[in-house]
């Protein structure tokens, strides 16, 4: 079937858009905030956490990343406004990273200063591998200033034990913990799924077993299942880890989590980027690709 899979999303740039949303609205919550406000809503009612992305990473200039930081101010009002059970995600890339790095570590303060006059989280989000140095200095750097920051870190790349020790060791490891999607290179990261598998519960006992808050950013089940027994051994408190979890995925274990009474936080995409977004997902897991095809076929 990975074959299907890849074919499948080698013929999708030949379609339309409105035939692309069909596998994307599932997936993002739509164009405009109030879109994302909608769906928050809809979630906080189910017992869910969200956190909220405006889609527009890599810009290209510095007018779009002003921009990026205006629409995530201003995403940061409508949480406070609507009191939603919601914080932020902000990826550096969309505030200029690659183009001016000082403009981007501004661009971040600003939203930071507003997010918390409005006790809102913001969650620094990771990149790929040509990012993670820059990510991780510009978040050591504002950490210091704003408690309500926080980092994300990836399973699959080699560096991460060290990363985690060293953020720990500084008091600022607040931090969700992915497997990672991008396409790296062997020599930075591991392509065996299971050495992926157990460098993420490493990371993930080091930061609960230090009482560090994490959160557990993962739709594998065996993953859920060994952080679950983790949990219970550690006798963690529930204020130090909370379960994350993509718009539209295995929303069965998400409910299943919540009803055993566990965190559990959202991520919710927006924005007129939703293409861009939809495809380089699509991309780096072409099995998305045939498992919404199968649905669509099945409710039709």
């Amino acid at each position: 079937m990975k074959w299907f899979n890849r074919m499948i999303v080698a013929v999708l740039p030949i379609f339309p858009k409105s035939f692309i949303w069909l596998f994307s609205c599932r997936y993002v919550a739509g164009i405009t905030l109030k879109d994302a406000l909608s769906k928050v809503e809809t979630l906080n009612r189910e017992g869910c956490r969200a956190t909220i992305d405006v889609l527009g990473e890599d810009i290209e200039t510095l007018e779009e990343a002003d921009r990026s930081r205006e629409e995530s101010i201003q995403v940061l009002e409508a949480i406070h406004s609507h009191r939603l059970d919601a914080g932020l995600s902000v990826k550096l890339t969309s505030l200029g990273l690659r183009i001016d790095r000082d403009r981007c570590f501004e661009n971040m303060r600003c939203i930071l200063q507003r997010a918390k006059a409005l006790n809102v989280f913001v969650r620094i989000d990771m990149e790929d591998a040509t990012t993670t140095d820059s990510t991780l200095e510009i978040y050591r750097s504002l950490r210091r200033e704003f408690s309500n920051a926080g980092a994300v870190i990836q399973s699959c790349l080699k560096r991460s034990e060290t990363d985690v020790h060293e953020l720990m060791k500084d008091g600022i490891a607040n931090l969700r913990i992915c497997k990672g999607i991008y396409n790296e290179s062997p020599e930075i990261a591991f392509k065996k799924r299971e050495t992926v598998r157990r460098q993420y519960m490493m990371l993930t006992e080091m930061l609960l077993r230090d009482r560090c808050f994490v959160g557990i950013a993962t739709h594998d089940k065996k993953l859920i299942d060994r952080s679950l027994s983790l949990i219970e051994s550690l006798q963690c408190r529930k204020s130090d880890y909370e379960f994350q979890m993509l718009l539209g995925v295995t929303e069965k274990m998400r409910g299943v989590l919540i009803d055993s009474g566990h965190a559990l936080r959202v991520y919710v995409p927006f924005g007129r980027h939703w293409y861009a977004y939809s495809m380089r997902r699509l991309r780096e897991n072409p099995g998305m690709a045939g498992h919404i095809l199968k649905n669509l076929f099945i409710r039709g």
